[in-house]
């Protein structure tokens, strides 16, 4: 391809402060270390997201989907101004966050993947992008929106989110929800954690290889897990949605 075509191609690639490292101590005691990535890292995450869009359970199956188209328009310099921050312990990696800058105001948050349950590693690196918005960047305003109800419950209520119905969300132009700089700092002091500077050990550690996720959700093996699957509650809610706009086969 002429590279003067691929100039025209790409949208425009400002310059940006980076998110400074810092790392969080788990309620288990482990060490988390947070940092930016850029578009390098994205063959060694793809890996370990491709896996989940087969996984039903937790709405993993449409965000890793889109994590991971996400990953490749950023990779490939098909999507403005866009960052990934990747969260790690002992280099095992344990979750993957992203977004991008709309104007100097305004953010858009993309996706929020935890690769390992519980110790809230998934609302620590929600945090870790919203102070990443709110502090490094200085904007007003993040939009925000959730596929599941883990992520309602992790947001939306949470951080007492404004409704912004009027502002379609790029995620499929649902409704926008806001975190602005005012209930960024009131929801600051109990919800973003960690500290700077990051051990040399512990950084060097995440620096120098992303490792495989040790408890990666897995697809279902047979019909009867698979069944089990769909019988959470945010699937049965789905089905029964589906069920009344789905004219039965004739």
């Amino acid at each position: 391809m002429p590279e003067d075509l691929e100039q025209i191609l790409r949208p425009v690639d400002t310059p940006l402060p980076k998110f400074p490292a810092k790392c969080i101590t788990l309620k288990n005691g482990q060490e988390m270390v947070l940092r930016q990535v850029g578009r390098e890292a994205v063959p060694h995450l793809l890996p370990f997201v491709e896996p989940l869009m087969h996984v039903a359970k937790d709405f993993y199956n449409i965000v890793a989907a889109r994590v991971y188209a996400e990953l490749l328009s950023y990779s490939t310099f098909r999507v403005q101004d866009e960052y990934v921050i990747v969260a790690q312990i002992e280099g095992e990696l344990v979750a993957i966050v992203n977004g991008r800058i709309v104007n100097p105001d305004v953010g858009i948050s993309y996706h929020t993947l935890s690769l390992r349950g519980g110790l809230r590693i998934g609302a620590h690196a929600f945090a870790t992008k919203m102070e990443y918005h709110l502090d490094v960047l200085k904007q007003k305003e993040v939009l925000v929106v959730a596929e599941s109800p883990i992520g309602f419950r992790r947001w939306m209520t949470e951080y007492n989110l404004e409704k912004k119905f009027h502002i379609p969300h790029e995620l499929g132009g649902c409704p926008s929800w806001s975190l602005t700089k005012e209930l960024y700092e009131k929801a600051k002091s109990r919800l973003v954690l960690g500290k700077r500077p990051v051990p040399d050990h512990l950084l060097k550690k995440a620096e120098a290889a992303i490792l495989p996720p040790n408890n990666l959700p897995l697809p279902p093996e047979d019909l009867v897990a698979a069944n089990r699957a769909m019988l959470d509650s945010a699937s049965r809610s789905l089905q029964e949605i589906q069920k009344r706009i789905t004219p039965p086969i004739k």
